[in-house]
């Protein structure tokens, strides 16, 4: 094995023209392995007699040593390098790393904002000033109707139905839906559409949202506009227009909405990717007792 190690790191350097780096992790991963094979067998292995269970061993091994997925991941890649080279080379009849699939990497949980800090947030915008009425509108109906702010931007003023509360939504993949708008968003549209100025190209759509000079805004106007509001309040400056969407989502689960509903609101077509605001709730829920709960601790 170790002569077989030594071939494959010559061909990435002569022949794949590998860099230095490259190479010493092809090294230290095959090192690894061989290391882990001597010290379950007594004695150095060649190629031929690895098997898919070997490895499955060693990937396992790595787990319990606290390796990261995207190590272990690493580790796999350089596996199946080596073997197909290996095979090439008529040192082995099959890939045995080739079975093997890559650890799931760990979601990252959205960030979010409490409810105190969307208040503060929503408060920011003056209402003195046209587009602060118009911005207090935005963020009010991102949060109130857990909306892309692609979708936001999009709205025209037919897709309203401010009696009824409700707004025409057009999402991903030119799937649609109804969202709900809350009494605050509705007075808060109403607000800044009686100030709303259009320029004349924009007539004939009617966008509600629109910039000083009466055009539709861009997503990236929005972002802007949000990150003023951030510095002012001093928030999250991690905080993003889908931020409003992740805390609409989260604020719902934590009182008691049920995911199937919360899947519809936000326009999922997997329930898959709702789910991952329930680990958003049960990390606080753990956070608070933990806070709370008097034995919690050691």
């Amino acid at each position: 094995m170790w002569t077989a190690t030594a071939q494959f790191l010559r061909y990435l350097q002569v022949e794949r023209n590998a860099s230095n780096l490259t190479i010493k992790s092809y090294r230290e991963d095959l090192t690894a392995l061989i290391e882990f094979l001597e010290a379950e067998r007594g004695s150095t292995p060649e190629p031929a007699g690895i098997t898919s269970l070997d490895l499955r061993q060693y990937v396992a091994a790595l787990h319990d040593a606290g390796y990261a997925k995207t190590s272990v991941a690493r580790h796999l890649a350089s596996l199946r390098s080596f073997f197909r080279f290996a095979q090439r080379q008529n040192m082995v009849d099959s890939n045995p790393a080739k079975p093997l699939r890559n650890p799931r990497p760990d979601r990252k949980l959205p960030h979010f904002l409490t409810t105190d800090e969307i208040s503060r947030l929503l408060a920011a915008p003056p209402l003195d000033q046209p587009l602060g009425l118009r911005d207090r509108a935005i963020l009010e109906t991102m949060y109130s109707a857990g909306l892309r702010v692609s979708e936001t931007v999009t709205i025209d003023e037919p897709d309203l139905d401010l009696k009824s509360g409700l707004v025409h939504v057009r999402g991903k993949g030119k799937r649609e839906r109804l969202a709900p708008l809350g009494r605050f968003a509705i007075d808060a549209i109403n607000a800044w559409l009686a100030r709303r100025h259009l320029a004349r190209g924009a007539e004939a759509e009617r966008p509600v949202f629109v910039n000083k000079f009466g055009r539709r805004l861009t997503t990236r106007s929005v972002a802007r506009m949000l990150e003023k509001y951030l510095k002012q309040t001093g928030l999250d400056l991690r905080t993003t227009p889908h931020t409003l969407r992740h805390s609409f989502a989260t604020h719902l689960l934590d009182r008691g909405a049920d995911i199937r509903s919360v899947q519809e609101l936000l326009g999922h077509k997997s329930l898959v990717t709702t789910q991952i605001y329930t680990h958003v709730s049960t990390a606080g829920l753990r956070e608070a007792y933990r806070k709370a709960h008097p034995r919690a601790n050691g």
